[in-house]
């Protein structure tokens, strides 16, 4: 019974953790990833400026988590080990990536899920083996994910003439606005132009709208 419990317990807990927004925008040639910065577990907020977006294999990839982080620490791990094995080919790694995940005892275990993206593709990634491309260039994970999609969607739709950086701010900032799971402590990376030129940048400050 204890242990039963126990489980449960641990369960329940890698389920809370799970609270996040992370953003992914492709438009007029340039590839965007954005998160927020809070880790909260259950209804307390842990830390705010949690860094939840990764530039792997030398610049040229960009990745994203949602979860618990020692779980998505080992798949940024297995992920950039898999771009080492496949010479950097986004789709082949992926892949492998979602097999691996799928049908390892202990890999599937972990409470994640990924965005990864580099100059040609976006992908989201999940334990179930799941590996899929949007057709519109905009993914997001995470407990504020749809509603950062919703906003992104509008945007792109509405307001074609913002940079692909302006629609992932103003996106999630509407996420920040309506998830108490996602705060405005935002992180953003962005891979332009025809070489992988990488730029991060923290949005600015401002008074909280979330936890």
């Amino acid at each position: 019974m204890f242990d039963s419990l126990a489980k449960a317990a641990r369960d329940g807990q890698a389920s809370l953790m799970r609270g996040t927004t992370i953003l992914a925008v492709r438009h007029a040639g340039e590839v965007v990833l954005v998160g927020d910065g809070q880790v909260s577990l259950g209804a307390t907020v842990v830390k705010r400026s949690a860094v939840k977006i990764r530039h792997l294999h030398d610049g040229k990839v960009l990745t994203g988590f949602a979860g618990a982080t020692a779980d998505a620490f080992t798949l940024f791990e297995r992920f950039e080990t898999k771009l080492k094995d496949y010479n950097g080919n986004l789709i082949r790694s992926a892949v492998q990536l979602a097999k691996d995940w799928r049908s390892d005892k202990v890999l599937r275990r972990l409470e994640a899920s990924m965005i990864v993206a580099d100059q040609e593709t976006t992908l989201l990634l999940t334990g179930n083996g799941d590996v899929i491309e949007p057709d519109d260039g905009l993914l997001a994970v995470g407990s504020g994910g749809n509603y950062a999609l919703a906003a992104a969607r509008a945007l792109m739709r509405h307001a074609p003439e913002l940079s692909a950086r302006e629609l992932a701010l103003g996106a999630i900032g509407v996420a920040a606005e309506l998830c108490v799971f996602t705060n405005d402590e935002f992180i953003v990376e962005q891979l332009s132009g025809d070489s992988p030129k990488l730029a991060g940048e923290e949005s600015p400050r401002r008074p909280s709208g979330g936890e």
